[in-house]
């Protein structure tokens, strides 16, 4: 083993939890068309209103994945390219959900290991989403091409009665 990205300082941020975050629009029925158009999902819950309403659904409802892609930067937030104008910028930016701590780990290239999803329940229209984030774990392993850490954050999404919807799991890895 080469280096030892997993200092103190890292170890300290695992467990940490974010408050709940919401997004910043409720689950909207043109956001929700467009998502099942992406993910080439025609099932008549997303769109067909009669018939959702007649159904075990009792309404219309967002595919399961959507509360994971329903969060906007709001209007008044900061653009995240505004840091480019900042001299000492370096491109990396290792805030990896709203609400939690940096990860600070001098690796610059970052990959999407993939995500793990359990499904309670479809997100309905006009639903509020909320997200709480938590560091699950975060590791180091060699390979072929180098070190890598493995950074592992579980998002519990819910509703504003706090009804869980859907639980990502999400592997980021750091080269």
């Amino acid at each position: 083993m080469g280096v030892n990205y997993i200092t103190d300082e890292v170890k300290a941020v695992i467990g940490a939890e974010s408050e709940p975050v919401e997004a910043y629009h409720a689950v909207e029925p043109s956001e929700v068309r467009r998502f099942h158009h992406a993910t080439m999902d025609p099932a008549r819950r997303y769109w067909d209103a009669e018939w959702a309403k007649q159904s075990r659904y009792g309404g219309l409802v967002a595919p399961p994945a959507f509360p994971a892609h329903a969060f906007r930067r709001p209007p008044d937030a900061p653009d995240p390219l505004d840091q480019m104008g900042d001299p000492d910028f370096d491109g990396r930016n290792r805030r990896m959900r709203p609400g939690l701590p940096p990860v600070e780990v001098p690796l610059v290239r970052l990959l999407n290991g993939g995500y793990d999803y359990e499904f309670f329940r479809y997100a309905r229209h006009g639903e509020r989403l909320f997200v709480k984030s938590r560091f699950k774990d975060i590791y180091q392993r060699d390979g072929k091409s180098g070190t890598m850490v493995f950074v592992v954050i579980e998002d519990l999404y819910s509703n504003e009665r706090g009804e869980p919807l859907l639980k990502t799991t999400n592997t980021l890895i750091l080269r």
